[in-house]
Formats: C-alpha cells, structure tokens, sequence
C-alpha cells in the first residue's frame, strides 16, 4: 500500500504487517468501532476501515504521524480520524476493535544515541513496557462488550507480562500470531548493552515478534 510518511513517522514494518495480519483473521464486525493506537502512517486504521470498521480513530503522540494518517485516509475517503495526543486522553468511549504497534524497544535511558523525537516511535524504557503497560491497565475502560484488543511487540519486552496483565484486568489473552526476524538498525546498534542487560544471549541478533490478542468477555 501506498502511504504518506513524512520524515521522523514510523515506517511500517515486520510488527506491522504481523498486525495487519491479526486484523484481518479476527474478523473486524461491519459497522464496529475501532481505536488504533500508535498508529504512525496510520495503515492499521486504515485497514481496520476497508474490513469494515464504520468509525476508526487513529492517534499518535507525534503531529506529523496524526497529520499523515489523516491524509492517508483523506486520500483513499475512508471513515477514519486522527488525533494527535496520548492514547488515554484522546480516546472516547468504548471501542469494538483496539489495535496497537507500541514502542517496545528496551532503552537506557542515559544513552546518548537515543535517536531524539523520531525515537519515541521505538524507545520505550528499561523494560520496554512503557506504554504496553499503561495500556493493559486501560483495555477494560477502552473495550466494548465482546471487543478485542490486537497487540504487537517483541518477546524482548515481556509477553508473559502483557499476558498476566490482561488475565488480572478480567481479560482472555492469548498469544496469536508470532514471527522471527533479524534485528533492524535500531537493535543492532543497541545489542551490547541488550547483551549486558541479559534481554538476549550473546551474540543474538534475531528477535521474535508477537500478537497478544485480548478479548473482554464479561
């Protein structure tokens, strides 16, 4: 697909295309209402609205990635807005379908290649979880009766955790979709200290990405 991306957006990658493809086999209802977090170019939303989504909201705490997901879906006349701003704050009632490509990469917070604001798009703390947290504590808040939450982020950042998270929110959780991939430029510059970290074994330089898929039974 043809997109938009001005520089400093997230490009779409082996995360996203893993997540498009968790969209597409969950089997978006006609007419739900959907919430893609850390949307970027916006491409999640947008395929969230072709499957049949009726009203999808795409946000991004970076104004060029909330300005490019607008266009994207202006250019193709699809139903979706965006917004610019934290995903807990922007987001407004209930939601079908939440999807989300979070930054996940572990980072020290002292180092000095952190990449500046483009960084947000992958930086993600110690851990990994900055954002993934907060947004297992919110899933209950942001699903709809029978909605589904789509996640994608490496094993580097803690699946089990994600898992326990949405267990202890009331949430059925599962691992639905994984996949390995060599490491991009972003871990391979920053492999030494994953190393030192003991994220990944020596001389480790592949990663594996998973979809945790999320559903709000009760």
């Amino acid at each position: 697909m043809w997109l938009l991306r001005p520089p400093g957006v997230y490009a779409p990658q082996g995360d996203t295309e893993l997540l498009i493809e968790a969209l597409t086999d969950a089997a978006v209802p006609r007419g739900a209402r959907m919430l893609d977090v850390c949307t970027g170019t916006g491409v999640v939303a947008l395929t969230g609205a072709r499957l049949g989504a009726a009203e999808v909201h795409a946000v991004d705490v970076s104004t060029r990635a909330a300005l490019a997901s607008a266009w994207n879906a202006r250019l193709r006349g699809l139903p979706v807005r965006a917004h610019r701003g934290d995903f807990l704050e922007r987001a407004e009632g209930r939601f079908d379908v939440v999807t989300a490509n979070p930054p996940y990469v572990p980072h020290a917070p002292t180092d000095e290649r952190d990449g500046g604001r483009r960084a947000r798009a992958w930086n993600a703390g110690r851990d990994g979880r900055r954002v993934l947290d907060r947004l297992c504590a919110a899933a209950p808040r942001l699903l709809a009766r029978n909605g589904v939450l789509l996640v994608v982020h490496s094993a580097l950042s803690g699946p089990q955790r994600t898992l326990d998270l949405l267990h202890d929110a009331g949430l059925k959780a599962a691992v639905t979709s994984r996949r390995t991939q060599p490491f991009g430029p972003v871990l391979r510059a920053r492999a030494q200290w994953l190393e030192e970290q003991e994220l990944i074994v020596p001389g480790q330089r592949h990663e594996e990405l998973v979809v945790i898929r999320a559903d709000l039974t009760r």
